[in-house]
């Protein structure tokens, strides 16, 4: 069963798409924690993170860095922390937050942005990169 993301690969849900390569995909978080919340994930259906191989779990930490790094050029923060938790959809993903305090990685306090925010924020981001 194809899971939300495989549907935001395929084309079938619109995203806020930051980056992409053969095997990779790096969008903002609709929901986010804080502004700039993203998700790296593969293009390929994949429920756990260590269900990957070696090659492609090593693969996606590289290009979750290179979002990370342009990331925190783009939002002001502390710092990006970087999250796997996959429960909450059964694909295979890593959040990468700003973080300025603990709560923005706790999952509870969502901030609120416009589509037009949200546009901005995906461009100003790619610039970075």
């Amino acid at each position: 069963m194809s899971s939300i993301f495989t549907k935001i690969v395929n084309g079938e849900i619109p995203c806020y798409k930051i980056a992409e390569d053969e095997h990779y995909l790096a969008f903002l978080d609709v929901n986010p924690n804080a502004k700039g919340h993203t998700l790296c994930i593969p293009k390929f259906e994949v429920d756990k993170i260590f269900d990957m191989d070696e090659a492609h779990y090593l693969g996606l930490m590289h290009f979750s860095r290179k979002i990370a790094i342009a990331l925190e050029k783009t939002v002001p923060c502390k710092r990006i922390g970087m999250a796997v938790v996959g429960l909450e959809v059964p694909h295979a993903h890593v959040h990468l937050i700003p973080l300025n305090e603990m709560d923005e990685m706790r999952f509870q306090n969502k901030v609120s942005l416009t589509k037009e925010e949200f546009e901005s924020l995906a461009e100003e981001i790619r610039v970075n990169i």
